[in-house]
């Protein structure tokens, strides 16, 4: 990697983490379009994979805040994230056997139902004592199945869908779901990041300067979210609108050629 390239990593990097700290979930996506658009990682594989496990470090950063908190369901988000693990591996597994503009293809509809999800306002009712249980477990692995096998496709974290996945299966709230998937972010990025590395398609170098640069970010982003957290609908539907974006920039791009 050229020093120009770890730098803009490293920027790159601390972008999605201060996105992620001010306005939560759905930031991580736009880890690969950085990737291979500002860095210049020319295999959209290459740069799934580096996004993936840039995704497991920022999820037990993320967790062991969280964990302190006392707000994560631990049986929930153990069950989930070992069942979600393996079906992130198959789907990974599959991603890396399609071609690289297919793949691109698919991620900018991901992004843009990632965008859309994020336009929707978002209530927080639930049971705060709901507990893992033999009448949950059957929804609760279907659900992380189906998550982790998108998750590990994509190379994302999957946030957006673990956390209704774990709303619908378990009756949780919308607090201490968004607390519990974050043992099913590092486990799904760890999980992808682990099956392309096998096969030769991560640039370590990218992770370590995104992990650095995301150490900033997310000390950065931390003023600024309080600063909007009086408006933080509609600071979240902006950048839902940016995404949307980005979304549309990637599919014209992969169509054109370009």
């Amino acid at each position: 990697m050229e020093p120009i390239q770890f730098l803009l990593a490293g920027l790159s990097g601390g972008l999605v983490a201060l996105l992620l700290t001010v306005f939560g979930g759905g930031g991580s996506v736009l880890a690969v379009p950085l990737l291979l658009y500002v860095v210049g990682i020319a295999d959209p594989h290459t740069a799934i994979g580096i996004s993936a496990a840039g995704v497991a470090l920022n999820g037990l950063t993320a967790l062991a805040g969280q964990a302190r908190s006392g707000r994560v369901r631990w049986p929930c988000a153990i069950m989930f994230a070992v069942i979600g693990a393996t079906a992130s591996w198959i789907g990974s597994s599959v991603a890396k056997t399609i071609s690289g503009d297919a793949l691109l293809m698919a991620f900018a509809v991901a992004m843009a139902l990632i965008g859309a999800s994020m336009m929707r306002s978002k209530r927080d009712l639930g049971n705060p004592d709901a507990r893992l249980n033999r009448q949950m477990a059957p929804r609760l692995a279907g659900a992380a199945t189906v998550v982790g096998s998108a998750a590990g496709f994509f190379g994302i974290g999957g946030g957006f869908l673990i956390v209704p996945g774990l709303v619908w299966a378990t009756g949780m709230t919308l607090a201490a779901a968004q607390a519990t998937s974050l043992l099913s972010v590092a486990a799904f990025g760890a999980s992808t990041a682990v099956n392309y590395s096998l096969s030769g398609m991560i640039n370590w170098w990218a992770v370590l300067a995104m992990a650095l640069g995301g150490a900033v970010g997310t000390w950065a982003g931390l003023p600024i979210s309080k600063r909007l957290a009086d408006h933080a609908a509609i600071s979240r539907r902006l950048f839902a609108g940016m995404i949307l974006l980005v979304a549309v920039y990637i599919f014209v791009k992969t169509i054109t050629g370009g």
